[in-house]
């Protein structure tokens, strides 16, 4: 660990794969004890990043300290300390879930015994002792991946890496594994997460930067960004297609601002209710409407002008 208490220091790191630079000289600290979010569009230097923190793919400028160890020259013993969930499952599919685990437990040098109990321990976390005898193939994407998860902590980690850990998932899985990752925080495992879900983030994240091609272009706690980039609420007018276009520029000064959407408009507002009503008073008449609370969505959309899924 560093000496400042952070797991992880980067500064002015760098990727480049050829001509083409996927990390452009970011500065991240990562606390122990904390869950840590890159959340970007795909493509936005999330990944590489990772790999670089996870001592798979060496840096190609700046500094890097993890573990309080140089990745360039304490790899392995870096490594023995990591967990790593990947955006795959790499799960063995030719046996069963328990051996899974016992297989890989062994890669870090725990004896049998060790590898039993630990096994044991996992499965009841991940809620898959009753399914730990079958074979990994036919199970749901959702306990494939909470087997991935079991696997990469089999070596008790003090930092838990996971890529894009719920991509894929139905809502119900998703949420169950928002769990899991809850109490592993509170049992003091430091996580690491890269994401496109904004949902995620602001569940699981105590603090996270926002990636866009390759830079940082926010940092802070979901609320703190939230409180810097938006306002208290915003009110979603939706329209027939086409018909949004007269509306939003009747619309345009019932807030701080408007985003017009493909199928909606969105006035940004500290009192969505009156933005309505102020609506409806000039004559616009959506199809529906929502007033809520602002998220992160409405963060990135500021500051980018673009879904993070595109």
């Amino acid at each position: 660990m560093g000496a400042n208490g952070h797991l992880v220091q980067a500064r002015g790191l760098v990727k480049r794969f050829g001509d083409l630079e996927a990390v452009r000289g970011i500065d991240v600290e990562v606390r122990r004890g904390e869950a840590f979010g890159f959340l970007g569009p795909n493509g936005a230097g999330k990944s590489s990043t990772m790999r670089m923190i996870g001592c798979v793919s060496p840096r190609s400028g700046g500094e890097l300290e993890v573990l309080g160890m140089d990745p360039d020259r304490d790899g392995p013993k870096i490594r023995s300390r990591l967990g790593v969930v990947p955006q795959q499952d790499m799960l063995d599919f030719e046996l069963t879930v328990r051996q899974n685990l016992h297989v890989y437990g062994r890669y870090f040098g725990l004896s049998r015994a060790q590898v039993r109990a630990k096994a044991v321990e996992l499965l009841d976390f991940t809620q898959l002792t009753e399914r730990a005898e079958d074979d990994v193939e036919p199970l749901s994407g959702g306990m494939k991946r909470r087997l991935t998860i079991a696997r990469s902590l089999i070596n008790d980690p003090e930092l838990l890496l996971l890529d894009e850990p719920t991509t894929g998932l139905d809502p119900q899985a998703r949420h169950l594994l928002w769990d899991r990752l809850f109490r592993l925080k509170q049992s003091g495992v430091t996580l690491i997460l890269t994401t496109h879900y904004m949902d995620e983030a602001e569940q699981l994240c105590d603090r996270l930067v926002i990636l866009d091609r390759g830079v940082i272009v926010a940092e802070g706690s979901p609320a703190e960004l939230i409180g810097r980039y938006s306002t208290r609420e915003v009110l979603e007018l939706r329209f027939d297609p086409g018909e949004q276009d007269g509306a939003a520029t009747v619309v345009a000064d019932l807030g701080d601002r408007t985003e017009a959407l493909p199928d909606r408009l969105l006035v940004y507002t500290s009192d969505g209710e009156a933005a309505l009503a102020a609506a409806h008073a000039k004559g616009v008449r959506p199809l529906s409407s929502l007033v809520r609370r602002s998220t992160l969505e409405d963060v990135f959309l500021r500051l980018t002008g673009r879904s993070l899924v595109d």
